[in-house]
């Protein structure tokens, strides 16, 4: 009897403790509060090496070196740790960089956690920097408002420039410097979102972009920065502390968005069950098919 009872609590006390599936739980602590966030499994290269940073503390102290209001908060620069105030900063990193990883749903939603990046011309690749990161605060946009992100902008003016030089698109010119001069701009950039059509097949390149409707639900409602989809990698999402990215980002700021007072961080991850994670913050893991 003496054995059985004790199996019996063994096997009870193995059930108590198991919680499930477990994920990483980031912490980001600044004068301004906490923010919570998880990172994203569809995102693996982005996932394992922010986690690999955190443990070894690579953040900490670090600034939030880049504030723009409406739009994102950002940071991981290890040059703007004891920065002076007239530094640069932005040059940063670890001394490699990350292979982008885009993927169709993880978009710039307010509190999207994403990488930071060297521009086009330099990185074709859209290869992601090792270390520094942005937040997204973003805005709460109109549907109409959308359109125009629903194309690619730099290949649309390109293409009707070259258009413009030839006679028959001189009359479609014409209407849009009207359309400018009048101070309609809603029914200018309408003029130009019509166009797109016409544009892709003057140029055989694809300028269209896809919205799916829970994007557009989320940028109607939730709000973000959808112009930046498609050209960083998002691999994470703040799920708790929302009200300190809005706190970061309205603080006084000098000409190159740098905060007039600094802004450390502290960064720290733990694996914590993914029950834990959706009962404390109310986030909900999607179902795998």
């Amino acid at each position: 009897m003496r054995y059985i009872l004790l199996a019996v609590l063994l096997v009870a006390g193995s059930c108590a403790g198991d919680e499930g599936p477990k994920d990483f739980l980031v912490t980001i602590s600044t004068p301004m509060g906490e923010m919570y966030a998880i990172l994203y499994d569809e995102t693996p290269r982005h996932k394992e090496n922010f986690i690999k940073l955190a443990k070894e503390g690579f953040f900490n102290e670090t600034l939030f070196h880049r504030v723009i209001q409406e739009f994102m908060i950002q940071g991981g620069d290890p040059d703007s740790r004891d920065a002076a105030p007239d530094k640069q900063l932005g040059n940063g990193g670890p001394g490699y960089t990350v292979p982008a990883e885009f993927r169709p749903g993880l978009i710039h939603e307010r509190g999207a956690l994403s990488a930071a990046r060297l521009g086009d011309q330099v990185n074709p690749e859209k290869a992601s920097s090792g270390s520094q990161f942005y937040i997204v605060q973003g805005k709460v946009w109109k549907e109409f408002e959308l359109d125009q992100f629903r194309y690619d902008q730099e290949k649309m003016m390109s293409g009707m420039r070259r258009m413009f030089e030839l006679p028959q698109y001189r009359p479609l010119l014409d209407t849009l410097n009207e359309l400018y001069a009048s101070g309609n701009i809603q029914a200018y950039t309408g003029k130009i979102f019509s166009q797109v059509g016409e544009v892709e097949k003057f140029t055989g390149e694809k300028i269209q972009k896809e919205f799916t409707p829970e994007q557009v639900k989320t940028y109607t409602t939730i709000g973000g920065s959808p112009h930046l989809d498609g050209g960083y990698t998002v691999f994470g999402k703040v799920i708790g502390g929302l009200e300190v990215i809005d706190n970061i980002a309205a603080v006084s700021k000098n000409e190159l968005d740098r905060p007039l007072e600094n802004i450390p961080m502290e960064v720290s991850v733990e694996e914590v069950s993914r029950k834990k994670i959706e009962a404390r913050f109310g986030y909900v893991y999607p179902t795998k098919p």
